[in-house]
């Protein structure tokens, strides 16, 4: 085994640690992430485990989690940094109070002016910055971790300031100047595919596409989520849930809805799945009654594989 592969072996199972059970491809990609100091581009499905990666990431690594949820409308003065306004206006206070004897003993406009120019101009400066999440992660003295928690939904022109960020992990203020990271942190995108990204973003990204996981990890993941649901049952309500995702639903249950049923059904007290008990908290695991609907008539069927697969 090379020296690689036994660090991406110890990152799977440092990431268990937190709770996180990472396919050889996920702790791939992030062992490369972390050498080559490039952002990850994480893409799939809701519910797949992309933003809890981050946080597990961040809990390994020891360092600061610095989230950014993206909308429509997002601008830098919520990601990157805004002005404490009270603060400046608290400074404009004392200096009106201090003029006096700021300008005492001038003669003429042209002299107080040439006074005043010699106080340091702090009203912009880094004294009344107020970062945002992205600044934020820049400025840590220790490295961080910063999710960009979907992208796909913030406009194509915040993707454009993101641009000069991920590529050499600086960013100019007009007020101040180029700020640079102290420690570029490990930064890592998420997106649901509502919309396509551009180019550029995804030129400066790994890519990463975490689908639903196959029925073996998700039942390592429902073991470490849920380790008290008997091993029979863990078995037929995973198959279940693959089952019914092949079906045409409208939102198809994610694993933190496996993980919600799981943990609904060592409530009460089940050993395996019955079609009574399933009719009674098939709404844990769907979301939508037309999927419930769709689903109903095919319950026979999906519990006699469930119980019957190997």
């Amino acid at each position: 085994m090379t020296d690689a592969r036994k660090d991406i072996e110890q990152l799977i199972a440092k990431l268990a640690e937190q709770g996180y059970i990472a396919s050889s491809a996920i702790a791939t990609t992030l062992y490369i992430a972390q050498q080559l100091e490039r952002p990850i581009l994480i893409e799939g499905p809701p519910g797949v485990g992309k933003t809890e990666l981050a946080n597990a990431t961040a809990a390994m690594l020891a360092k600061p989690l610095f989230r950014l949820q993206c909308y429509e409308g997002l601008d830098e003065s919520k990601a990157l940094y805004d002005w404490k306004y009270s603060k400046q206006l608290l400074y404009v206070q004392v200096l009106k109070e201090q003029l006096h004897d700021i300008l005492d003993g001038t003669d003429g406009l042209a002299n107080a002016v040439e006074r005043l120019h010699n106080f340091d101009d702090i009203f912009y400066s880094e004294r009344f910055l107020e970062p945002r999440p992205l600044l934020k992660a820049l400025q840590s003295d220790d490295g961080a971790v910063l999710l960009i928690d979907e992208i796909d939904k913030a406009d194509y022109e915040f993707e454009s300031l993101l641009l000069e960020i991920l590529a050499d992990f600086s960013v100019t203020l007009p007020e101040i100047g180029t700020l640079r990271a102290r420690h570029k942190p490990l930064v890592i995108l998420t997106s649901n595919n509502t919309r396509d990204l551009s180019d550029a973003l995804k030129r400066r990204c790994l890519h990463l596409y975490i689908p639903f996981p196959e029925a073996k990890l998700e039942s390592r993941i429902v073991q470490s989520r849920v380790p008290a649901v008997p091993d029979e049952l863990r078995r037929q309500l995973v198959n279940f849930v693959h089952g019914v995702r092949e079906l045409d639903l409208k939102k198809q249950p994610a694993i933190s809805e496996t993980i919600d049923w799981a943990r609904s059904l060592l409530l009460l007290h089940c050993d395996s799945l019955s079609r009574e008990l399933v009719e009674d908290t098939l709404n844990v695991l769907l979301k939508y009654e037309e999927d419930i609907n769709m689903v109903s008539p095919e319950l026979h069927g999906l519990i006699k594989r469930a119980s019957s697969n190997l």
